[in-house]
């Protein structure tokens, strides 16, 4: 039987959430309104002057091949960083799990990550890889790969993955380790007695009653490396070198606050925020059908 929550008073329950009303309507509506207001104007550096063009910053966008490589580089980008981060917290959340001496500290050192800043995170990385003091650096080159993420875009672009992913395997773990301590021992201790292996366990148990976390993590993990990424780039590559690991958020900053071409960095914005609003609503559509509640 579910009991029936009562307010004293009418206006209680809209007071309450009053305070996240506010918030969604300063930090999010109303920034969203004037981005789109923004993207069919064009105005001078400074400001001064401004003049209606319709959708022309749109089909200028769409018409730049530099646009497309970074749409392209996002693209990559996301996926590598959404993966990397979901599958080794996984493998980390499967590993604690089974930890019995010093749990809590063995827990407690996979969680501290998450309180690193995107900029410190960068930071980080950029001294363990730099190519003359980094340790990182030096160890590739002990096993013969020479690292210059300076002139390579192609490790400049493995260096902001790994950063990225660092930067959000905690968070990942925190919630697989969650869903696997909700997960009945009589479950995986029956398959034992059957017969399943380890392997076969967890394949055929364990992850498809992850499913639900699984998918609240794809949908966290995409927004993240789509909006919060820009700090780990910005300190660690600032885009290159030749725009090699630069990526649509990085790109709004760039032409907006940089090249001060105002209409089309807010024109960028405004596909960049469809970009994830579709990107949510097909996992939603498509994805959530095989999870199992």
């Amino acid at each position: 039987m579910h009991k029936r929550v009562t307010y004293s008073s009418v206006w209680l329950p809209y007071l309450l959430v009053l305070p996240q009303v506010a918030i969604t309507l300063v930090f999010f509506i109303w920034p969203a309104g004037q981005a789109l207001y923004q993207s069919v104007l064009r105005q001078d550096a400074f400001g001064l002057r401004t003049e209606f063009v319709g959708l022309e910053n749109f089909i200028d966008l769409f018409q730049s091949d530099r646009y497309l490589d970074v749409f392209l580089n996002t693209i990559l980008f996301s996926a590598a960083t959404t993966f990397s981060a979901m599958g080794f917290a996984l493998l980390l959340a499967v590993m604690a799990d089974r930890v019995i001496k010093g749990a809590s500290v063995y827990k407690t050192l996979l969680i501290w990550p998450y309180a690193v800043a995107p900029a410190i995170a960068g930071v980080l990385m950029w001294f363990l890889f730099n190519p003359t003091i980094g340790f990182a650096a030096w160890a590739l080159g002990g096993v013969g790969v020479e690292w210059n993420h300076y002139t390579n875009g192609t490790q400049a672009f493995i260096l902001v993955v790994i950063a990225a992913a660092w930067k959000q395997v905690s968070y990942n773990f925190v919630f697989f380790l969650a869903g696997l301590q909700a997960i009945p021992r009589s479950l995986i201790e029956a398959a034992a007695i059957d017969g399943a292996g380890p392997g076969k366990r967890f394949w055929t148990i364990i992850f498809p009653l992850l499913s639900p976390t699984t998918f609240f993590l794809l949908v966290v993990n995409v927004v993240y490396s789509f909006f919060e990424t820009f700090g780990i780039i910005h300190a660690t590559t600032e885009g290159g070198p030749g725009g090699a690991t630069e990526i649509l958020v990085y790109k709004v900053y760039k032409d907006g606050f940089v090249g001060l071409d105002l209409g089309g960095s807010a024109a960028q914005s405004v596909v960049l925020m469809a970009i994830v609003i579709a990107l949510t609503v097909i996992q939603f559509r498509y994805v959530e059908r095989k999870v199992q509640y």
